[in-house]
């Protein structure tokens, strides 16, 4: 019979090894269309699978990457590339006209999911869903064998269907995205620059409001760290494109 301290001790080996190799994240496609994933590390970290791919509606990819790994993943969608070149355009999230981004962000509205997993000083994962820089499709990070205490981030609701007019960005006259209030103004109120550069002084705004009352799970604006920023510990995570509400 395996005593509390034999039990303590398989625990912490199974947790030490499923760190061993960084962290996995399994990117689902779940919406009806293809979504072409963009990948971006932060500075000083690498970009995994040359920053983008291709993802069939229902299909699937898992994403290694290593402790204390930072970066963000975005999805673009009405994409089309030359198959020989891999270069083309996305009707969202574009980034530079490339297959595989590499070093290049994704053009706003995107909507964002940003992680920080692991840093010298704690070994806790952080990450959230961000609306600052706009939205183009519903996305979720969700984390696997993580335990009590771990937060799911999330904007499930497709913001682009009640997307303020003045807001609103189309394409061959769809509506593909609904641009943050800062990218729309480019005003320091809104974006949070200036002398609103403070969780202080820079408030949410009205458009803050509406996509947080129709996203509560998500970040609005650039200090909604409150309810915005999720924290855990495991060994992988589910980003699902177009999750269910």
């Amino acid at each position: 019979m395996p005593t509390s301290l034999h039990l303590f001790l398989l625990l912490s080996l199974y947790i030490s090894l499923s760190f061993a190799d960084g962290t996995q994240l399994i990117i689902i496609n779940n919406c009806k269309d293809s979504v072409w994933p963009g990948i971006l590390g932060s500075a000083g970290h690498l970009t995994p699978n040359d920053g983008g791919f291709h993802l069939h509606s229902g299909e699937q990819a898992v994403v290694q990457v290593p402790e204390q790994w930072s970066g963000r993943i975005w999805g673009r969608q009405g994409c089309c590339f030359d198959q020989k070149t891999n270069k083309g355009s996305c009707q969202t999230g574009d980034c530079a006209g490339l297959l595989q981004c590499m070093a290049t962000g994704g053009k706003p509205p995107a909507t964002l999911v940003e992680m920080t997993l692991g840093t010298p000083e704690s070994a806790l994962h952080y990450y959230d869903v961000s609306l600052v820089d706009g939205f183009n499709l519903p996305v979720s990070m969700t984390p696997i064998g993580g335990g009590v205490g771990c937060g799911v981030a999330a904007c499930e609701a497709d913001l682009n269907v009640c997307c303020p007019s003045n807001l609103v960005v189309k394409r061959e006259g769809k509506v593909v995205g609904c641009e943050s209030a800062c990218l729309a103004t480019n005003s320091a109120r809104y974006c949070c620059t200036g002398e609103f550069a403070s969780p202080k002084s820079c408030r949410p705004t009205v458009f803050a409001h509406l996509f947080k009352a129709i996203c509560p799970r998500a970040y609005s604006y650039a200090y909604d760290d409150s309810t915005g920023l999720k924290t855990c510990r495991a060994p992988r995570y589910a980003i699902t494109f177009c999750p269910p509400e």
